[in-house]
């Protein structure tokens, strides 16, 4: 599988990162994906959540935060898809902030593919 490739849903375009890439981990490596997407001309990268490491999902280490700022100062949607339940499950702060994040349009947590797909054609 590529690194990345670009699809349109719904008449956006998206770049979809491959699980197996180098994880999304610094505010370093986000402004490296927000550039390969913005030269793709991308408006929402998604990246599975297997590529996040374990200190963007404990909030206290402020990685989620950093990472999603860059991603809201580029203006670049930023897709999270994969089962973090049981990372949810264990910390109220996480469920708080993902339930949060859902109800805007900067990132979003989705369970698979699809279901990204279909949100972006609501």
């Amino acid at each position: 599988m590529a690194a990345e490739h670009l699809v349109t849903i719904h008449g956006t375009q998206v770049m979809v990162m491959a699980p197996d890439g180098i994880p999304l981990d610094t505010e370093g490596a986000a402004v490296d994906l927000i550039g390969e997407a913005l030269g793709q001309r991308a408006e929402i990268v998604v990246i599975p959540a297997e590529r996040l490491t374990d200190d963007f999902f404990e909030l206290a280490t402020g990685v989620a935060g950093e990472i999603a700022q860059k991603f809201v100062n580029y203006r670049v949607q930023l897709a999270i898809v994969g089962d973090i339940e049981s990372r949810v499950d264990d910390s109220a702060s996480l469920l708080a902030w993902v339930t949060e994040t859902n109800r805007g349009r900067q990132l979003w947590f989705e369970p698979t593919f699809e279901d990204f797909a279909e949100r972006l054609d609501r």
